[in-house]
């Protein structure tokens, strides 16, 4: 288990104002709202999530490092746990012509208005149920997802990476390591389910018998 870092550089691009998403927005409703990962947490209004998330190339970098770090090659299959709209998935097709790769969601409209090239490679589903048979890929990859899981179904869904993987696995979570990283993560998020440090996540990992990579992106 080691920790590597693909996406701060992305994610530290984005000006998020904390206390405004708090006494601007009635924001339980929002969360609420969010939850249901639908239109709106996709491509409605910010207050309900991203606020439009369309594709812009943005995720060719994080593929290129995940291939350079994995030695990815054609042939090889991929699995995103948490893929929504799949531009992660496309962008290592670009990288790695031949690559197989396969996402599945929960959100219903986050594949509906996935990436055309690889839609037909997604399917609905959940990180604790994973449809597949032991060691099926030569990488699992899941980001920005696992966080938005009661701590029971967390850990079927960590076991489900681990048990899918031939080997190698990351997985990306927010979280925090102060008080103030903690506090505009609270005021930021809206579907997170598991609020825990670096230092419990690297415990939970272990206690669950995780081998693969991680990183966190923190609201800094």
């Amino acid at each position: 288990m080691g920790y590597i870092d693909f996406v701060s550089s992305l994610h530290k691009q984005t000006k998020r104002d904390y206390i405004g998403r708090v006494i601007k927005d009635n924001k339980a409703e929002c969360a609420k709202i969010a939850k249901e990962y639908g239109y709106d947490y996709w491509d409605g209004d910010r207050k309900y999530g991203y606020g439009g998330y369309q594709y812009d190339g943005r995720w060719k970098a994080v593929a290129e490092e995940i291939v350079k770090h994995y030695h990815l090659k054609s042939g090889q299959h991929v699995l995103d746990v948490g893929c929504g709209k799949a531009y992660l998935l496309y962008e290592l097709t670009q990288v790695v012509p031949g690559l197989k790769v396969t996402g599945i969601d929960k959100s219903k409209y986050a594949l509906e208005h996935a990436k055309e090239e690889v839609k037909e490679y997604l399917e609905l589903g959940e990180a604790q149920k994973l449809p597949y048979k032991d060691n099926s890929f030569d990488l699992v990859i899941s980001l920005t997802t696992l966080h938005n899981l009661k701590v029971y179904d967390l850990k079927k869904a960590v076991q489900e990476i681990e048990r899918v993987s031939k080997g190698n696995s990351y997985i990306m979570v927010e979280s925090f390591r102060n008080d103030e990283e903690e506090v505009n993560m609270l005021y930021w998020q809206l579907t997170c389910a598991s609020y825990y440090s670096v230092e419990e996540w690297e415990w939970l990992y272990r206690e669950w018998g995780y081998t693969g990579d991680y990183s966190f992106i923190f609201f800094e």
